[in-house]
């Protein structure tokens, strides 16, 4: 009868961890066929990747009954990577792009439609005031990009609306800060397609525009296009008034100085605030790209210095003092 118990218990036992086994199944299919929806959900936008993440694409030619490969226009090649590490990278191409783009091959006056811009969506909604795109369109409206090419130059001509990152406000290192915005500019200014796409004339040379700029190199590395090109807005993370070439900073005492205009530019992120809070030697200690815009002082050390300074100084008078008595 005890044996009997015990094969039952252990019945029980064994059957009680079949039921778990078997809820845990149940539970991580259904998590997993919810991760298959939430990629479905995607597939809009997998379809157009379909063509657009790739150099060439293929299409039923109805008129001759047979199947052809073309080369994908190199504009039009998504960088995936790029686009999943975007702040757009949950949004269906639909979003911005015509719904009749759902339909293949593409109506080809569908190009000729204009596309959603950023106040469309950003403008006028209380949960992005903090990031003031109307004031950034404001600011913008005065630079020299809008003067020249008016409406035709968008906020898309330096943001990508597939790749952008806010590195700014996410990014401890100015390096990559700094790296990320340059090419926004660079994406044009130094490519002679781009350049000469949009302006219609050629390329001008970087280098040789800035050969009054020492140590072009490091500053190329170290600190934005914008530092120099822009008219500092209070208030905005960003100033976007880009100024033309002849009003850019050329003296060097705007950035290397106490009164640094790079503290309301580049140094002014809420990311980048613990650098004045630890000290600057820790910001040294820890970021080794760091840029000096001025002289990197730390109260407590300045005091420090001047005492061994004072006192190396009275030693060096007390030496000679007796030195000059004893003779």
């Amino acid at each position: 009868m005890i044996k009997t118990d015990n094969h039952s218990t252990k019945n029980i036992a064994m059957n009680y961890r079949f039921l778990l086994l078997f809820l845990f199944f149940c539970y991580t299919s259904f998590m997993n066929i919810d991760v298959q929806a939430q990629n479905y959900e995607d597939a809009q936008n997998h379809q157009c990747l379909k063509c657009h993440a790739n150099q060439s694409y293929t299409f039923h030619n109805d008129l001759m009954d047979i199947q052809e490969k073309r080369l994908m226009n190199p504009y039009y090649i998504i960088d995936t990577v790029a686009l999943k590490t975007g702040v757009h990278h949950l949004f269906d191409c639909t979003d911005c792009h015509s719904y009749e783009y759902s339909t293949y091959p593409h109506n080809a006056e569908l190009k000729l439609e204009p596309l959603a811009t950023c106040l469309d969506c950003h403008g006028g909604d209380e949960s992005f005031a903090s990031y003031q795109f109307e004031k950034i369109d404001e600011e913008f409206q005065k630079s020299i990009h809008y003067k020249i090419y008016g409406d035709n130059f968008t906020c898309s001509k330096c943001h990508s609306q597939h790749t952008y990152r806010p590195v700014a406000r996410t990014s401890e290192r100015v390096s990559e800060i700094v790296a990320f915005d340059n090419q926004m500019c660079l994406h044009c200014h130094s490519d002679m397609k781009e350049f000469k796409l949009m302006s219609g004339r050629e390329n001008p040379q970087i280098r040789q525009i800035h050969d009054w700029l020492p140590n072009q190199e490091l500053h190329f590395q170290n600190v934005r296009c914008i530092e120099c090109h822009t008219e500092v807005q209070e208030g905005l993370m960003v100033s976007h008034n880009i100024q033309g070439k002849d009003k850019a900073v050329r003296k060097c005492v705007e950035c290397h100085s106490a009164n640094s205009r790079l503290k309301a530019s580049l140094y002014k992120y809420q990311n980048l605030k613990e650098r004045s809070e630890k000290g600057a030697l820790s910001a040294i200690v820890s970021n080794d790209e760091s840029y000096v815009i001025g002289t990197h002082q730390i109260p407590a050390l300045k005091i420090i210095s001047y005492i061994i300074f004072f006192a190396a100084l009275a030693g060096i008078v007390i030496h000679g003092f007796f030195r000059y008595f004893k003779k």
